[in-house]
């Protein structure tokens, strides 16, 4: 990207916010700052609000050429770890690599998140609202700073492993607020939160039943049986899960995109984002 095109979108971002910028709502409590570009020219907006623990990030990664009046659709990646751990990889980091935000002319947005990040609301500590956070601070304001569709149709989820859970949690309970999701390895079947640190999302098994991929899929059926709006790719830890997913999706007749493999290991850069991303962009 030049140094035009990150100007200007600064300058955007100034003009509609200000420095250290509110949102309104929450007694105006939410504070985002400009972007600063990072090593990897990633624009990195810096978040203060009251749903995460201390400072958060959204990073962004914009097409090479954005066109004027264009507006462009939104891919949501979905981090697996907290703040800016990268055990894992980094998905933002992987699609660009690739220039996939180019090939789908897509403006890539990964948030960072205080917790390990499962994409649920704690039903008790203030600080641990992973859900309210995505959806009223990460959405409405990439909505309001970049040339976004600014609709349903424009927003699509991709994740694996606990991000993975949380595109296909967060698509069945908000499906008038994201298009499609894509998963891949993920725990989908998980029954109680009682391991790879669920409990202190969660924190209740009452609370977890909210959000809980089997019974969603049940619930929502009637919301996803026109068009494949769900896509499942291969596997690297939980392939016995998406056995069992696939079996519920058939029964309750969803459409969903599902492949079976292969099996890689359990990383972003185990070679599955670049498929995940092109059935996700399939009319």
């Amino acid at each position: 990207m030049n140094s035009i095109t990150i100007s200007f979108i600064l300058l955007f971002c100034t003009y509609l916010f200000g420095p250290d910028s509110c949102i309104a709502g929450d007694q105006c409590s939410i504070k985002i700052s400009d972007a600063e570009t990072d090593r990897n020219g990633f624009l990195i907006h810096t978040v203060s609000s009251p749903y995460q623990q201390g400072e958060t990030k959204i990073r962004v990664l914009l097409p090479e050429q954005i066109q004027k009046k264009q507006k462009y659709r939104v891919l949501f990646i979905l981090p697996v770890e907290a703040n800016d751990e990268n055990r894992f990889g980094d998905g933002l980091l992987e699609i660009k690599k690739a220039k996939l935000h180019n090939k789908h002319h897509l403006i890539c947005v990964a948030p960072t998140f205080s917790h390990l990040p499962w994409y649920a609301n704690h039903p008790t500590d203030r600080t641990i609202q992973q859900e309210t956070y995505l959806l009223k601070v990460v959405v409405p304001f990439i909505d309001r700073s970049y040339p976004t569709t600014q609709s349903s149709e424009g927003r699509y989820l991709l994740g694996f492993s606990k991000s993975g859970w949380g595109a296909f949690s967060l698509i069945l309970r908000h499906p008038e607020i994201f298009n499609k999701a894509a998963a891949w390895d993920a725990p989908l079947m998980k029954q109680k939160p009682d391991q790879f640190g669920m409990e202190p999302v969660f924190g209740t098994q009452e609370n977890f039943k909210q959000y809980k991929i089997s019974s969603l899929l049940q619930q929502q059926a009637d919301q996803f049986q026109k068009r494949n709006r769900l896509i499942l790719t291969g596997y690297g830890n939980f392939r016995e899960h998406h056995l069992e997913f696939h079996q519920l999706i058939i029964e309750n007749g969803i459409g969903c995109i599902y492949r079976d493999g292969p099996k890689r290991k359990h990383h972003w850069t185990s070679g599955w984002v670049a498929e995940a991303i092109k059935l996700l962009m399939l009319e």
